[in-house]
C-alpha cells in the first residue's frame, strides 16, 4: 500500500494564526502605552530629593540588616515613614476652572501689563490648598492659593514689567500640589498661554515723511495737475493750458472757455529694509532703536495711506496695518551670519520688489561709508533712496552717498527733525 504525503499546511492556517498574533500584538501595543504613560505619572511626582531618599533608606536597611545594626534600620523606617507622610499631601482635587485675562495683549516696551487670574471651585467638593504657577517668557510667578469650598472662587491680580521688546508667552497656568519638605510635586496644567506683545518705542511726526513717484498706475492724491487720468473738476481757461483738455460742451452751454482738472495719481510703494546682521551694530542699544526707526517710519507711511512692505534677512514681515507691523518687530532678533547685512539686504529688496517708489534701509553705525554705497546702488532703480543710520549719541546729520540721502541719529525723539531736513 502506498502512502500519502503529508500535504502543507494551507496558507490560510497560517495566516490567521499570522493574524492572530498580529492582533494581540495590537491589543498589547495601546496597553503597553497606557501602562507607560500612567508609570511615568506616578514617578513624574518624585523629586531628585526623594530618590536620594529612597536609594538612601534602602542601603541603610539592607546594610542595617546584613550588620545587625539597629540603629541603621531604625534611620531606615524614619525615612520611609517621613516620604509616606509627605506622599500624603498629594491627595486632593485640583480641578479648577483657571480663567487668565490679560487687561492688554500688547503694550510698549516700559509698560506694565496688569492681568487677573481667576480659579473657581465648580466642584461640589473643597479643594484644599494649592501652589499656582504663572509663566511669563523665561521668568514665573507663583501665588498661593487658600483652601477654596464649592462653588467658591479666588482671583490674584499681577503685573508683568516690559523691560524689553520681545513676544511673551503667558501661561498655561500649572496648579502644583506638594508637601512641605518638597519632596512630591502633583502639576495639572490648566488653561491655553496667551501672548504677549511688546512693542518696540515709535515717535509721531506730522506731514507725509516721503515724496511719491508720479505713476499712472498709482493713487489719486489731492494735489491737482493739469495732465493725468484721475479726473477732478472743470476749471476757467488761463493762458498757457493745454487746448487738449479743452471740455467743448460746457464750454458752448457757459460760453467760458472750460478746461479739466485732475488730480495726479502717484505710486506709493514704500520699502523698508530694517537690517538684523549682528555686525551692522555696536551693540543692542542701536539695534532697538533701529527698529523703532523703522516701526515709526512705517506707521508714518501707513497713516499716509501707502503700500508698506518691511524687509528683513530671511524674510519679510507682515505690515499691512500698524498692529501686524509692531507685531513683527517685536520677534524680530539678529539673523546668522550666512544671511549677509545691509548689502546684501538692498540685493534681495532690488531683486524682489523691483517696483518700490522709497526705498528706506535702516542699520547701525556698524556700517560703513562704503558699504552704504553699494547698499544704496543696489536699491530698485527709479526710486527715492534714503538711508537711516542708528548711532546712539550721536548728534543728527544729514549726507549725500551716491544717489542717497543718509541720516545719522543718536535718539529717536531726533527722527522728526532729521526727515524735516532731508524733505526740505
Amino acid at each position: 500500500m502506498t502512502g500519502e504525503a503529508l500535504a502543507p499546511a494551507p496558507p490560510v492556517a497560517s495566516a490567521a494564526r499570522a493574524a492572530d498574533g498580529g492582533g494581540w500584538r495590537e491589543i498589547a501595543g495601546p496597553a503597553a502605552s497606557a501602562l507607560l504613560h500612567r508609570i511615568r505619572g506616578v514617578l513624574g511626582v518624585l523629586r531628585p530629593i526623594t530618590w536620594v531618599l529612597l536609594v538612601g533608606a534602602i542601603a541603610l536597611w539592607i546594610a542595617g540588616v546584613a550588620l545587625g545594626w539597629i540603629e541603621l534600620v531604625v534611620a531606615a523606617v524614619v525615612i520611609a515613614v517621613t516620604l509616606a507622610l509627605c506622599a500624603l499631601f498629594l491627595i486632593g482635587r485640583t480641578a479648577y476652572d483657571v480663567t487668565l485675562d490679560l487687561n492688554r495683549t500688547r503694550v510698549i516696551v516700559g509698560e506694565r501689563a496688569v492681568g487677573a487670574l481667576t480659579l473657581a471651585n465648580s466642584g461640589s467638593r473643597a479643594i484644599l490648598p494649592s501652589r499656582v504657577v504663572l509663566p511669563v517668557g523665561a521668568g514665573r510667578g507663583v501665588f498661593q492659593v487658600k483652601r477654596l469650598a464649592a462653588g467658591e472662587s479666588a482671583e490674584e491680580l499681577f503685573a508683568i514689567p516690559t523691560n524689553k521688546r520681545a513676544i511673551l508667552e503667558v501661561g498655561p497656568v500649572s496648579v502644583v500640589r506638594g508637601d512641605p519638605l518638597g519632596l512630591f510635586e502633583r502639576v495639572h496644567r490648566r488653561d491655553q498661554p496667551v501672548d504677549l506683545y511688546v512693542h518696540p518705542r515709535t515717535v509721531t511726526f506730522a506731514g507725509q515723511s516721503l515724496g511719491f513717484l508720479r505713476d499712472l498706475d498709482g493713487l489719486p492724491t489731492t494735489d491737482l495737475s493739469p495732465d493725468d487720468v484721475s479726473f477732478h473738476a472743470l476749471r476757467a481757461y488761463t493762458p498757457g493750458d493745454d487746448l487738449r483738455h479743452v471740455h467743448w460742451r460746457s464750454t458752448a452751454r457757459t460760453g467760458d472757455v472750460m478746461v479739466r482738472q485732475y488730480e495726479e495719481t502717484r505710486r506709493s510703494h514704500f520699502v523698508i529694509g530694517l537690517s538684523r546682521g549682528a555686525a551692522d551694530y555696536r551693540d543692542a542699544d542701536e539695534f532697538e532703536l533701529a527698529i523703532s526707526v523703522a516701526g515709526s517710519l512705517g506707521l508714518r507711511a501707513l497713516r499716509d495711506s501707502r503700500r508698506v512692505e518691511v524687509r528683513v534677512q530671511g524674510r519679510g514681515l507682515p505690515s499691512a496695518t500698524g498692529k501686524q507691523l509692531l507685531d513683527s518687530l517685536s520677534g524680530v532678533e539678529h539673523s546668522r551670519p550666512r544671511e549677509g547685512g545691509i548689502v546684501e539686504l538692498a540685493g534681495v529688496i532690488s531683486t524682489t520688489l523691483a517696483m518700490a517708489s522709497v526705498a528706506v534701509l535702516v542699520c547701525g553705525s556698524g556700517v560703513d561709508a562704503a558699504q552704504l554705497r553699494v547698499a544704496c546702488a543696489r536699491l530698485p532703480f527709479g526710486a527715492r533712496a534714503l538711508a537711516v543710520v542708528a548711532r546712539t549719541g550721536a548728534t543728527p546729520s544729514l549726507r549725500r552717498i551716491g544717489d542717497a540721502d543718509v541720516l545719522t541719529i543718536g535718539a529717536l525723539e531726533q527722527l522728526p527733525i532729521a526727515l524735516r531736513k532731508v524733505l526740505a
